[in-house]
């Protein structure tokens, strides 16, 4: 049933984001989470959670929710299938058989029946893989699309292969960020999971507590969870840490998969010319084409990132809401929005750095 593609699914993942206070009903998201047993044999399960507020979540419906304020209804709470505060693609419907539908059938009317159970507006399936869609949709939930920006290994021997494959312009800006980094005296440490002892996990949260509070709030995971899962999935973590003067002065956390390396957090102490792009793209790039990594998801949003080499790909959602009126707008809402998507990707397909 775990899939070693996705570290996110991993029980340590999962158990230290509770063991930590940092997934709990005070921070707003109270685990449901639900399991499917033959014979005394799990057969399937679903992480789940509900939820009193929208925050976390990078799949935005803060709108729906004014909606049902502005119609004296009460959204919250709701229920939410997703990896906390974690926007990457992975399996919503965990099977012990990849091909048992009839197993992911039965959780979704599971889910659904809780929903109804525990009096929430409604369900929402948050970065499903694609090809469990088609289970949403058997269980009447309504497809949503959106997109993120991600890099492709196209078996590059080194950076300046990949760079190779730039237009002259966008190669030269590529270059003179790099350069801009180097000129600063800034150098970089890649550190494993078994290299970050707690001190240095001190350094590092700092770091991006200092960039969290500079848009006005604190991390969401604490710095229990990272030093927890540091040491129960050691192999899963990858720190950037860029040094001057052999101070640690800003980093990154990534986390990584077999076949896929995917950003979560950035910190730095103040500003440097060019340096988040360094430690949070380039370094990472690098690191895939080094080890192998047939993609790099450095997270959402973020339209600078197409010059750095990444493009826009698909990602998904499905939900369901109580109410038929709602459920009927929100379809139609999701249709409109589903065409403005497929419009943006193809704009934002124009300005691609490749060379023709």
């Amino acid at each position: 049933m775990l899939d070693a593609r996705y570290p996110f699914l991993r029980h340590a993942f999962l158990s230290a984001a509770e063991s930590s206070g940092s997934v709990c009903a005070e921070t707003g998201w109270t685990p449901r989470h639900l399991t499917l047993r033959h014979a005394g044999e799990l057969r399937a399960a679903m992480p789940l959670y509900e939820k009193n507020h929208s925050w976390g979540e990078f799949v935005f419906d803060w709108a729906w929710a004014r909606a049902y304020e502005q119609a004296g209804l009460s959204y919250y709470p709701k229920l939410v299938s997703a990896v906390p505060f974690t926007p990457a693609q992975s399996s919503r419907l965990l099977l012990r058989d990849p091909q048992d539908r009839e197993a992911a059938g039965l959780l979704l009317a599971a889910a659904l029946q809780l929903a109804e159970d525990t009096h929430c507006s409604s369900l929402h399936i948050q970065f499903p893989r694609p090809d469990e869609l088609a289970d949403c949709e058997d269980a009447t939930l309504k497809i949503r699309k959106d997109c993120q920006f991600h890099w492709h290994n196209q078996a590059y021997a080194d950076f300046d292969e990949f760079l190779a494959t730039f237009s002259s312009r966008k190669r030269k800006k590529v270059r003179q960020d790099r350069r801009r980094v180097r000129d600063a005296g800034l150098s970089f440490r890649h550190l494993r999971g078994s290299d970050l002892d707690s001190a240095t996990w001190r350094q590092v949260y700092q770091l991006i507590s200092i960039t969290f509070m500079r848009r006005g709030s604190m991390p969401y995971f604490t710095l229990e969870f990272f030093e927890s899962i540091s040491r129960a999935m050691p192999d899963n973590l990858l720190v950037v840490a860029a040094e001057r003067g052999g101070a640690m002065v800003a980093a990154a956390v990534f986390f990584v998969s077999p076949d896929t390396l995917y950003g979560r957090y950035w910190g730095s102490d103040a500003h440097y010319d060019a340096l988040h792009f360094e430690t949070c793209y380039y370094q990472g790039i690098e690191y895939c084409i080094a080890n192998g990594q047939q993609c790099f998801e450095p997270g959402t949003q973020g339209e600078h990132k197409v010059a750095r080499g990444f493009t826009p790909v698909p990602t998904w959602s499905a939900h369901w809401l109580q109410q038929p009126g709602f459920f009927g707008a929100i379809g139609d809402y999701l249709a409109e929005e589903t065409r403005h998507v497929d419009r943006y990707m193809q704009a934002v397909d124009e300005h691609s750095p490749y060379r023709e």
